[in-house]
């Protein structure tokens, strides 16, 4: 029996989506619940996975657009899986030995052909050919580590079964000067929501510097005990969650929306916090931020970078935040104004901590500061509102005891 492959549905007012990578090829053997391919929209990433065992014949190519309920591949059930004849269990292989391992290790892997979106991202873009490339992951698969080791290495010297080669490379000509490809369906969701948030909104951002002094004091201080009572790391960004969810209380009009010729005033807070991945910006929403604890809110953060970053976040996990808090401190951003998220009121932009002489008490100290900024909807919120709102968040994070701390 022949068993359809369709494109489900992943989320409300999506159509489409771009079929990225196949991870099983025409002709393989596939179980239930083995990943087939990645289905990639405008709003997320997801794996689609076999619902029956059988031999897999695709019927669109990667990188071709599908509309949902479109029919992408078949499944035959009738065949048996490989090695296994009237039931008998195939005869078992012996383990290699360790000279073998060796050996094999310098070998292409068979996987070679079974890319990650990651790695088949890095092979695009650095044009290496995955056929010379020996993978250490699970099963023989390509890692990108596998990939970095191969471009620094080069073809000739690398120990993880490249061909030798004296050939020397291909100088640049007129052809290649430049590449053309399309951009993703998220890169384009981004930039049109961008485009949008310029042209619909009377943006403008306020500034303030806050002291990490007392947060990193309090953090090193409860690290070890926080992370072995909960299995989570205590970061800054709850604190700073925490304190957004004071300022918005302090400044309601923040954390509410315009719709038309109305006014909606949120009374819940769920916090979106911005997650950097290969393929782009998304952002994960902490929900009812004011009512969960410290740990709960960094599982949160650290489930979402994970699900984020292997393309695995469900639609559902994006939607419906209420304020965003974008931290481009970690890349090293020290000063930034940050673009609205629409159709939110406002978006807090973190920047790195740097050691700063400033004056206290009438003498200059060096102090752990922190940029921030606020950008907002100034049609909803007046100047005074906006910093209102900056200059609580910078006073909870300058006195943690203002937080209503729970660790």
């Amino acid at each position: 029996m022949s068993i359809e492959v369709k494109i489900p549905a992943v989320g409300e007012s999506i159509t489409s989506g771009v079929v990225s990578v196949w991870h099983k090829k025409s002709g393989d053997y596939v179980q239930a619940g083995d990943p087939l391919f990645t289905l990639e929209t405008d709003k997320v990433s997801s794996e689609i996975v076999a619902d029956a065992a059988g031999v897999l014949a695709t019927k669109v190519s990667e990188g071709q657009e599908v509309k949902i309920g479109e029919v992408v591949a078949t499944i035959d059930d009738s065949t048996a899986a490989p090695g296994k004849s009237d039931g008998a269990p195939a005869e078992a292989k012996p383990a290699p030995s360790g000279a073998a391992k060796k050996e094999s290790a310098g070998k292409r892997s068979p996987n070679a052909d079974v890319l990650s979106p990651a790695v088949r991202r890095v092979v695009e873009e650095e044009q290496i050919d995955p056929q010379k490339v020996g993978g250490t992951g699970k099963g023989g698969r390509l890692t990108k580590g596998d990939l970095v080791a191969y471009k620094e290495q080069g073809a000739s010297a690398s120990g993880k079964g490249a061909s030798q080669s004296t050939e020397p490379p291909e100088s640049p000509s007129d052809n290649n000067r430049v590449t053309r490809k399309k951009m993703s369906p998220l890169r384009r969701k981004i930039a049109a929501q961008l485009v949008m948030a310029q042209n619909t909104a009377a943006i403008l951002t306020t500034f303030n510097e806050c002291d990490m002094t007392e947060v990193q004091a309090l953090r090193a201080k409860s690290q070890e005990a926080f992370t072995k009572k909960n299995g989570v790391k205590l970061g800054f960004m709850s604190f700073f969650i925490k304190a957004t969810v004071e300022g918005l209380k302090a400044v309601p009009p923040i954390n509410g929306r315009i719709e038309g010729d109305d006014f909606i005033q949120n009374n819940y807070y769920d916090i979106g916090v911005a997650v950097g991945t290969e393929r782009g910006l998304v952002v994960p929403v902490v929900r009812d931020a004011d009512k969960k604890s410290f740990a709960d809110i960094e599982r949160d953060i650290s489930d979402y970078a994970t699900k984020a970053r292997e393309g695995k976040i469900k639609i559902e996990e994006l939607q419906g935040g209420t304020f965003t808090i974008s931290n481009g401190g970690v890349y090293g951003s020290l000063f930034g104004t940050p673009i609205l998220n629409p159709p939110q009121n406002g978006i807090l932009g973190m920047h790195t901590i740097q050691k700063r002489p400033v004056a206290i008490k009438d003498e200059v100290v060096v102090r752990p500061m922190m940029y921030l900024a606020l950008s907002y909807d100034h049609r909803a919120v007046d100047g005074k509102e906006a910093v209102t709102f900056l200059v609580t968040v910078k006073q909870c994070i300058e006195d943690p005891k203002n937080l209503p701390l729970d660790f």
